[in-house]
């Protein structure tokens, strides 16, 4: 069939695609990798070529005029929560060749007939083009909540410093040096902004930007307040300290009693789904009436379609009914 036929070629295109960026890429590491003498001169001395000036700055205009308006910013903030080193320019490849790649599986799941390998190349490269974005939204929220975890010792070790003569910013300095990551790493860019010149109020509301917790956030309030009215701030640093290991406690029991339900929320939604790629993936023509259109009764294409979204119902309410405020 001319479905059949056109799977080699998309296989074959995608394959040369990603051929094309392994090898860019492993160029540019060698490149960057063994540099010459006078490369390594013109590095040291801060002096740069005219051809690697204007190549950076290319890369540069088009981040630029890729990472503008309110998304790109989002973008870019979501990275730096999930602490990835890559620019706008580089998640919106990622997400390119993703939804390719599912393009290309979702071709092979329909090959059965022409309109089942349209339809599901379509659901497949809209569906893999968020799997980055979902990626990147577990690291983040994974970072976020290891950092709340440490976030009770870390205002301890802050109290403990501050009875022992440190100022604030010193204190922060030393959370840097001695807690965990991530916790060292986001408390060493604040010290590392408050020393470039900015405001400890402005730092650490950039902390607050990069880690949204409300535990943090509690933090963050204590101790603005106390810089503009004064007080004891170790003894405040000791009362939100206990306040925030009780909260995590609470959270931890709570994320037990509802693991349960969590759990079935995501069996009873990936069950459908993957039962219905594994018969697809042994018999296609079995599968493909599903996705036959036309008019009714024929228009079997309405049953894959009212089933997704009734299971992505179930999953949000299964979700809602398990997620409990601390």
């Amino acid at each position: 069939m001319l479905g059949s036929e056109l799977i080699p070629y998309l296989l074959a295109g995608l394959v040369f695609v990603v051929v094309i960026v392994v090898f860019a890429a492993i160029g540019r590491r060698m490149e960057g990798s063994a540099p010459e003498v006078d490369d390594r001169l013109s590095q040291f001395a801060g002096r740069r070529e005219e051809k690697t000036a204007q190549k950076a700055r290319t890369i540069d205009q088009i981040d630029a005029v890729v990472g503008k308006g309110e998304r790109g910013n989002q973008t870019r903030r979501d990275l730096a929560r999930a602490d990835l080193k890559l620019t706008v320019t580089e998640f919106y490849l990622i997400k390119f060749l993703a939804a390719c790649v599912g393009a290309a599986f979702g071709a092979f799941l329909g090959r059965a007939s022409n309109e089942a390998m349209l339809l599901t190349s379509i659901v497949g490269f809209v569906l893999v083009s968020f799997a980055p974005n979902l990626y990147v939204g577990y690291a983040a929220g994974k970072r976020v909540s290891k950092f709340n975890a440490q976030l009770g010792d870390t205002i301890s070790m802050m109290a403990n410093s501050l009875r022992s003569g440190y100022s604030l910013l010193q204190s922060m300095e030393l959370v840097s040096r001695e807690a965990p990551q991530p916790t060292a790493a986001e408390y060493r860019r604040v010290v590392q902004e408050v020393g470039l010149g900015l405001s400890t109020e402005a730092a650490l509301d950039n902390l607050l930007k990069r880690v949204p917790s409300d535990d943090l956030d509690l933090l963050i309030t204590a101790v603005n307040i106390q810089m503009e009215s004064g007080g004891n701030l170790a003894q405040i640093l000791d009362t939100i300290g206990h306040t925030i290991r009780e909260r995590i406690r609470i959270k931890g029991e709570i994320q037990v009693l509802t693991a349960q339900g969590r759990i079935s929320a995501y069996v009873i939604t990936g069950l459908p789904i993957v039962l219905a790629i594994m018969i697809t993936v042994i018999n296609p023509t079995y599968m493909s009436p599903i996705f036959t259109f036309g008019l009714p009764p024929d228009a079997w294409c309405c049953l894959p379609l009212a089933s997704g979204v009734m299971i992505m119902v179930g999953f949000f309410a299964i979700m809602k009914i398990v997620d409990i405020e601390v």
